[in-house]
């Protein structure tokens, strides 16, 4: 089974699986963060090199007050517990979105986990935190303009690759395989650029229940893709 290089997943359905065992929906976010070490785990003892999760959007502020405060405490918490487990794993931990508009502490944190991780090898582990693709791509432009009127960067040297490089991800190589849990066929804003040329993966699995069984799944599933990146392959 060929295993893809880079996997992308929005983790969706934490609110609607605890609400089906009759738990707060914060309970649901509680166990989906637990479930997310475990796929990171499974995900490199399989070979895979990049993951990246959809942890909160640039859109995910409009929930209710009680709802985002919550989040916002357990991602406080998970930085810990993923500073702990990229030290036993070897894990090299980067957050993609705005980091300004997150509270000072949540930055210093991830300033700190960042910074801790920077050279280890194991999986490449990218978080998405106050993320939205537009708002991504927006700051891309303005700073690419920046350093155009600067004179860093003339009109010639722009081109696909060159953009590219102003993207939170840049470095990272795009997503092989785009993987959205609960039965939601949709991106919602996320990594717009990055999955042209994904195949996506949806299932009906929420979130706290997608486990390395789910994985396999859709690993195979990406196996009986043909990826011809627009091209025609010769029969």
């Amino acid at each position: 089974m060929k295993i893809p290089q880079h996997v992308a997943i929005i983790l969706d359905g934490n609110g609607r699986w605890a609400k089906s065992k009759g738990m707060p929906r914060n309970y649901g976010h509680v166990q989906g963060s637990k479930n997310v070490e475990r796929i990171c785990e499974e995900a490199y003892n399989m070979g895979i090199k990049y993951l990246t999760v959809y942890a909160f959007s640039t859109e995910n502020w409009k929930r209710q007050t009680e709802e985002v405060s919550a989040i916002m405490k357990l991602l406080r918490n998970y930085m810990k517990t993923c500073l702990k487990t990229a030290e036993k794993n070897r894990m090299k931990v980067r957050v993609i979105g705005d980091k300004n508009g997150l509270d000072q502490d949540i930055r210093e944190r991830i300033e700190e986990l960042e910074e801790a991780t920077k050279n280890n090898e194991g999986l490449n582990f990218q978080i998405a935190i106050n993320y939205g693709s537009r708002d991504e791509m927006v700051r891309a432009m303005k700073a690419m303009m920046a350093d155009k009127d600067a004179g860093k960067i003339s009109m010639e040297d722009i081109d696909e690759a060159t953009f590219a490089g102003y993207l939170d991800t840049r470095g990272i190589p795009d997503p092989d395989l785009l993987i959205r849990t609960s039965g939601e066929q949709r991106l919602s804003n996320y990594l717009l650029w990055q999955l042209a040329y994904s195949e996506f993966y949806f299932t009906d699995v929420f979130w706290p229940d997608f486990d390395k069984a789910e994985l396999v799944k859709a690993i195979e599933k990406y196996n009986s893709r043909d990826r011809r990146y627009g091209g025609v392959k010769e029969e």
